[in-house]
C-alpha cells in the first residue's frame, strides 16, 4: 500500500496544475533541486538553542526532565535579561568558522517565544530584556551574508490547550492537569500554531529554512500530523515562503511534505535514503550532550572530532548543522568558541573540499584512515587523511584517471605512480590504482587534505 501511495503521489507531481493546493505539487524534482541548490552546496550551518532554559542551565529539556509546572517555570521570564547579547559577534563567529546558514530557536518546547509574537504574552518582549531578539539576530546574520533558518517547536508545554497526558509533558504526573485535558480545545491550539507560523513567515523577510520539531504519533498518546494539522501548516508555509526548505518532522513523509531528512545526534553509516532512494539530509549535532546551555556538562568533542564530523557528513552527501547554546547573559561558551575557531583555521585552507562537495563516485574507494569528498562541478576528488601514513598513500581504481595531485593547504605537488612492488602483495594485482608519494612530515593542519584533479 505504501508503495502504491508513493507511486500515485509521484504521478500527481507531474499532472497536478501548479495552482492546485495538493501538497505534492511542491515535490516536483526539478523545483526541489532548484530551491535546494544553495543548501546542498553550503554543507555547514550553525544551530542556536537559546531561551529561558539558559537560566536553570540544566539542559533545554529541564522543564520536562524535572517535571516543573507551568506556574513554577514561568518565574524564569522575570529574570531573563541577556545584557551581553551581541548577535553581530555570533554572526561573525559563524562566518569565520565557514558556516553558510543559521537556524535559530524562535520557540522551543517550553512555549516561550524569542520574538515579539501577537498571539502570546509568554514572549521575550515581556521579559526584562524587552526586545525582539530574533529580529536582531536575523539582521546581524544577513549582514554577514548568512542564510536564515528558524527552529519552531510544534510542542508547547505552556499553551493551555496542549494535552498533558503523554510521556514527555512536564505535568504528565499531575492528575488535576490530566483531568483538565477533557476541557482542552485542539482547534484552538491548531489556530495558535497557524497564527505563529504565519507571523514568522510574514514579518521577517525571506526565511530560507524551517526546522519544525517534532512529531511522535507512534508513542502512547503521541502527537502527529492530525494534532498539528500539518497539511494546513505546510500549505501556508509554502504559500508565504515558496522557496523555503523544510525538514521532515511534521509527520508528512508519505505526503511529500518535506525537503530533507534530519537525523539528530547521529552519524548515518551511509547516504540517507527514503523508500530506497538517496535523499538530501542533514545531521544536527552538539559540541556536548545538550542543545541549550548546560553549565555542568563536560563531554565536549575535541576540535579534531568536530572537523572530522564535518568531513564525514559531507563524504556521505549530507550537511552538518552544529549547535551552540548561549548563556543567559547572551554569550557563546568559550569551549564552543575554541572549537569554532579551530574549524575556521582548518576551513581557511581546506573549505573547497567541503563547499559544493558530496560523496565520491561509487567506484572510488577511500584508502585506509581516509574520507573522500568530491566536487562534481570541478571534477576534483579530496582525500582527507585522518592518520598520516609513512611515505605513500595507495588509491585503487584511479590509474589513468588523475592528471594532477597536490596537498591542498599549500598547493604543493605530489608525485604519482602506478608501479606495485613486492611490498604491496596485499593489493589486488588486477587493480589499476595509483600511489601518491607524500612527505614524511604531516602538513601543519588538523586534517590534511589531498586534492586530485581528475581527467
Amino acid at each position: 500500500m505504501k508503495f502504491l501511495y508513493s507511486l500515485f503521489a509521484t504521478i500527481l507531481t507531474f499532472i497536478t496544475p501548479l495552482s492546485s493546493q495538493n501538497i505534492n505539487e511542491f515535490a516536483i524534482p526539478s523545483e526541489k533541486v532548484e530551491r535546494m541548490q544553495w543548501w546542498s552546496e553550503a554543507r555547514f550551518g550553525m544551530f542556536i538553542h537559546w531561551g529561558l532554559y539558559a537560566l536553570p542551565a540544566r539542559h533545554e529539556w529541564v522543564m520536562s526532565n524535572e517535571q516543573i509546572s507551568k506556574k513554577d517555570y514561568k518565574k524564569y521570564v522575570e529574570f531573563f535579561n541577556p545584557d551581553l547579547y551581541d548577535p553581530s559577534e555570533w554572526a561573525s563567529l559563524a562566518k569565520k568558522a565557514g558556516m553558510k546558514y543559521v537556524v535559530f530557536t524562535a520557540k522551543h518546547h517550553d512555549g516561550f517565544s524569542m520574538y515579539d509574537t501577537d498571539y502570546s504574552d509568554y514572549k521575550v518582549t515581556n521579559a526584562p530584556i524587552g526586545r525582539d531578539l530574533l529580529k536582531e539576530l536575523i539582521e546581524a546574520f544577513r549582514e554577514e551574508g548568512i542564510r536564515i533558518g528558524l527552529y519552531y517547536s510544534l510542542i508547547d508545554w505552556h499553551h493551555p490547550d496542549f494535552l498533558v497526558n503523554e510521556h514527555i509533558h512536564p505535568e504528565r504526573n499531575n492528575q488535576q492537569e490530566i483531568e483538565n485535558d477533557k476541557n482542552r480545545d485542539k482547534k484552538k491550539f491548531q489556530r495558535f500554531l497557524m497564527n505563529q507560523i504565519t507571523e514568522l513567515m510574514t514579518n521577517y523577510g525571506q526565511i530560507d529554512v524551517l526546522f519544525a520539531d517534532f512529531s511522535y504519533p507512534h508513542k502512547k498518546n503521541g502527537k502527529g500530523k492530525s494534532y498539528w494539522d500539518s497539511e494546513a501548516l505546510y500549505k501556508q508555509i509554502r504559500k508565504l515562503q515558496p522557496n523555503i526548505i523544510l525538514n521532515d518532522r511534521m509527520d508528512l513523509e508519505e505526503e511529500g511534505g518535506w525537503d530533507y531528512k534530519s537525523p539528530e545526534q547521529f552519524m548515518p553509516k551511509n547516504w540517507v535514503t527514503f523508500e530506497g532512494r538517496k535523499v538530501p539530509w542533514e545531521t544536527c549535532q552538539t559540541f556536548s550532550g545538550s542543545w541549550g546551555y548546560h553549565r555542568d556538562q563536560y563531554t565536549w568533542k575535541s576540535p579534531k572530532q568536530t572537523i572530522v564530523m564535518l568531513i564525514e557528513t559531507v563524504s556521505k552527501g549530507g550537511n552538518l548543522l552544529l549547535n551552540v547554546g548561549p548563556t543567559a547573559r547572551g554569550i557563546i561558551q568559550d569551549e564552543a568558541v575554541d572549537r569554532l575557531e579551530a574549524t575556521h583555521e582548518w576551513m581557511k585552507y581546506n573549505s573547497r573540499s567541503i563547499y559544493g562537495c558530496t560523496a565520491a563516485p561509487d567506484d572510488i574507494k577511500a584508502p585506509d584512515n581516509c574520507l573522500l569528498t568530491y566536487n562534481p562541478k570541478t571534477n576534483r576528488l579530496y582525500v582527507h587523511v585522518l592518520s598520516w601514513p609513512f611515505k605513500t598513500i595507495y588509491l585503487p581504481n584511479l590509474a589513468g584517471k588523475v592528471k594532477y595531485a597536490q596537498i591542498l593547504k599549500d598547493a604543493s605537488e605530489l608525485k604519482m605512480g602506478t608501479k606495485k612492488g613486492a611490498w604491496m602483495d596485499d593489493v589486488n594485482k588486477n587493480d589499476k590504482g595509483i600511489t601518491l608519494n607524500i612527505p614524511v612530515r604531516k602538513p601543519n593542519t588538523e586534517i590534511p587534505v589531498i586534492e586530485l584533479f581528475l581527467e
